[in-house]
C-alpha cells in the first residue's frame, strides 16, 4: 500500500478533474474510487505490452493525454504517448533525464553549472578518474533514483568497496548499467519544483533538504516555504537545465547543490518529486502539481496561481541501526499543524540501512508532515512531533533495543 501513502494524493487530484484509466502493475485496490478502468501489466516497462495496453484503452475511450509520476516508466510512457498521437516529450528527452551521463553532457554543452562526471566500467577506471577529479568524489549508478547506490568516497582506500556498492545498484538500471565517478558538490542540497508548458518553465517552489551524514545520501527531511527567497536565486539555473535537456512540457524535479552560494546541478527528474514533496508544495502554496501534470498531458494550460503563503515539512523516519522492529507507535498529541503521520513497516519487520547493504526501501519506517507559517517552524514542529515516536529496534549485532528515529 506504499503507492497510496506516497502517490495517493496525485491520483486523487487528477481524478477530481479527469476520468482516469490506469495501466498498473498490480490489481487496483485503493485506486478503485479514482479510476474508470484499468489494465494490469506485470511489467509496465515492457514496451510492447505497454503499447498493446495503451491501444486497447484508446479503442474504448477518447484519450486526451497520458503521463506517469513513476521514474522507471518515463521512457516507455513517452513512447506510448507518441504512438497514440498524444502530447509528450520525446523518448530521447526522457532518456536524457534517466541517464545521468547524458544529462551531464548536455549540461556541459549548454553551459549549465554541474559537476565533473565520467562513466566507468571497472574499479581501475574508477580509481584513475577519481585521482584526476580529486577526492572526495561521488560514485553513483548512471540510471537509478532515490539516491540508491550513491556513495561518497574520501580516500583511495575506500574506492574499491564504494565501487562495489554503486555497481550493485547500477546493474539494475534499465537505460545503462554503468557507474559514474563525479566531483563532490560541497554545499546544502535543494530542489526546484518546475512546471513547463509549451516550452516555458515556471519554478513554483523550492524544497530544502536534509540528508544523512557521509558516505550515504539518505534524504531525511524536506521543507517548502512559499516565500523562500532562494527560489529567485536558483530559478535561472533550473530553467537552463530543463531547456538543455529538451523538456518542453510536464512537471520536473530539479536537484542541485549550492556551492559557495551558487547553484550547481545534481540532476533533473522528469516527473513529480517523490517523498510527498508535491503535497508539501500544495500545503504551502496551493499549487496542485499532479493536476498541472495532467493538464499539460492534455495540452491544457495549467493553473499555477498561488492561493496560499505558508510552509510545510516532512520528516522521514529511519532507525538508528539495522535490526528487527520491535515497537513502532506515536502517542503524542495531534495538533492541527501535524498534518499526518504514516507508518509503512510492522513489528517483526527487518530494517536494513545502507551501511549494511540496504536502501531507503529497506530502512524507512514512515514519515510525518507538519505545517507552519515558515519552513523553520514547520521543521521544528516535525522534530517536536518525532519525539513522541517510539521506534524500538533489536540490532542485528546486539540484544539491546534502540529507541528513537534518526533526527532530521
Amino acid at each position: 500500500m506504499e503507492a497510496e501513502a506516497y502517490r495517493g494524493y496525485c491520483l486523487q487530484s487528477v481524478a477530481a478533474a479527469y476520468d482516469v484509466v490506469l495501466i498498473t502493475s498490480e490489481e487496483p485496490s485503493w485506486e478503485v474510487p479514482c479510476i474508470r478502468d484499468c489494465v494490469v501489466l506485470p511489467d509496465p516497462t515492457d514496451q510492447a505490452a505497454l503499447s498493446t495496453a495503451g491501444r486497447a484503452l484508446a479503442e474504448r475511450y477518447d484519450l486526451a493525454g497520458v503521463f506517469t509520476w513513476t521514474e522507471w516508466y518515463l521512457v516507455p510512457v513517452a513512447r506510448l504517448a507518441r504512438q497514440l498521437g498524444l502530447p509528450t516529450n520525446a523518448a530521447e528527452v526522457m532518456q536524457a533525464c534517466r541517464n545521468k551521463a547524458n544529462s551531464r553532457a548536455l549540461f556541459a554543452r549548454h553551459g549549465v553549472p554541474s559537476a565533473a562526471s565520467v562513466g566507468v566500467r571497472t574499479v581501475a577506471e574508477a580509481e584513475a578518474v577519481a585521482e584526476r577529479i580529486g577526492f572526495p568524489v561521488v560514485l553513483k549508478p548512471a540510471a537509478h533514483a532515490a539516491s540508491i547506490g550513491v556513495i561518497r568516497v574520501d580516500t583511495p582506500e575506500q574506492l574499491a568497496a564504494a565501487y562495489e556498492f554503486a555497481e550493485k545498484a547500477a546493474c539494475l538500471g534499465q537505460e545503462t548499467t554503468s557507474v559514474l565517478v563525479e566531483e563532490y558538490l560541497d554545499g546544502p542540497e535543494v530542489s526546484v519544483e518546475c512546471v513547463t508548458y509549451r516550452g516555458e518553465t515556471t519554478a513554483v517552489a523550492l524544497t530544502r533538504k536534509t540528508v544523512s551524514d557521509p558516505p550515504y545520501f539518505e534524504e531525511l527531511a524536506h521543507s517548502v516555504d512559499a516565500d523562500d527567497p532562494l527560489l529567485d536565486v536558483v530559478t535561472p539555473v533550473a530553467r537552463a537545465a530543463i531547456r538543455s535537456l529538451g523538456i518542453t512540457k510536464g512537471v520536473s524535479h530539479v536537484e542541485m547543490r549550492l556551492v559557495d552560494g551558487r547553484p550547481r546541478l545534481v540532476e533533473v527528474n522528469g516527473r513529480i518529486a517523490g517523498d510527498m514533496i508535491g503535497h508539501l508544495v500544495r500545503l504551502a502554496t496551493g499549487i496542485d502539481l499532479p493536476r498541472a501534470a495532467a493538464d499539460i498531458a492534455c495540452d491544457r494550460a495549467p493553473d499555477l496561481t498561488p492561493t496560499r503563503s505558508s510552509a510545510a515539512a516532512i520528516q522521514l523516519l529511519y532507525p538508528n541501526t539495522s535490526g528487527t522492529l520491535r515497537r513502532l507507535d506515536f502517542d503524542g498529541p495531534r495538533p492541527p499543524w501535524l498534518e499526518r503521520v504514516h507508518f509503512q513497516r510492522h513489528v517483526g519487520d527487518r530494517l536494513l540501512l545502507p551501511a549494511d547493504g540496504g536502501d531507503m526501501f529497506t530502512a524507512r519506517v514512515g514519515y510525518l508532515i507538519t505545517t507552519a507559517p515558515t519552513a523553520d517552524l514547520a521543521a521544528a514542529r516535525a522534530e517536536q512531533a518525532a519525539r513522541s515516536l517510539h521506534l524500538d529496534v533489536t540490532p542485528d549485532t546486539a540484544g539491546v533495543d534502540v529507541v528513537g528515529g534518526r533526527a532530521a
